[in-house]
């Protein structure tokens, strides 16, 4: 069981862990899609993303590849993103400059 910090006025914070095993990083080009090459958990509700440069993100199954018609994700930005038990992987594609997209999945 997962003990949920409590803030000054004993407001719950919503916080999730990393999960052991859950970094990933994925070399990114404007020359094709990549994916993590270890889908995530089964378990995994949320994953953490960082960007170093833009690029296009697609969340889906094994065969999941991301095109400049998908969501734009900004560099330089933390975010979490909610995870549907059937995307297990990340595709994504750079829009010019070569980034490394990091994801961490959490529980």
């Amino acid at each position: 069981m997962t003990s949920i910090p409590h803030g000054e006025n004993g407001v719950p914070i919503p916080a999730l862990a990393l999960k052991k095993d859950g970094a990933h990083a994925l070399t990114v080009t404007s020359a094709s899609s990549v994916r993590n090459a270890t889908a995530f958990d089964k378990a995994t509700k949320v994953v953490s993303v960082y960007s170093t440069a833009p690029v296009f993100l697609q969340f889906g199954k094994e065969g999941a590849t991301a095109s400049s018609a998908d969501h734009y994700f900004p560099n330089g930005l933390y975010y979490d993103f909610a995870v549907e038990n059937t995307d297990t992987y990340i595709a994504a594609i750079a829009v010019s400059a070569d980034a490394t997209v990091y994801i961490s999945e959490k529980a």
